[in-house]
């Protein structure tokens, strides 16, 4: 089953509070998203490691019950 943008940015938020979370649905369809997370948390990490913190928000979900998600992070800097 697929994940709606609300559990998405929601599950983002949980693990980042101050995070302000951007969620697209892409092609209309529910599976393919865009995500724009921007967070003090991120300041003095790599992009990678930005990343490894969504993807840890989303608690193993990424390949399971959401298919595609293009990944924009950035700090408040």
């Amino acid at each position: 089953m697929a994940m709606s943008a609300t559990e998405i940015e929601n599950m983002i938020k949980e693990a980042m509070p101050s995070a302000k979370v951007i969620i697209e649905d892409l092609r209309g369809d529910g599976d393919h998203y865009s995500a724009h997370v921007i967070s003090a948390e991120f300041s003095g990490k790599s992009k990678i490691q930005q990343h490894q913190m969504v993807y840890k928000a989303l608690k193993g979900k990424m390949g399971q019950q959401l298919h595609a998600l293009a990944l924009k992070t950035s700090s408040n800097e």
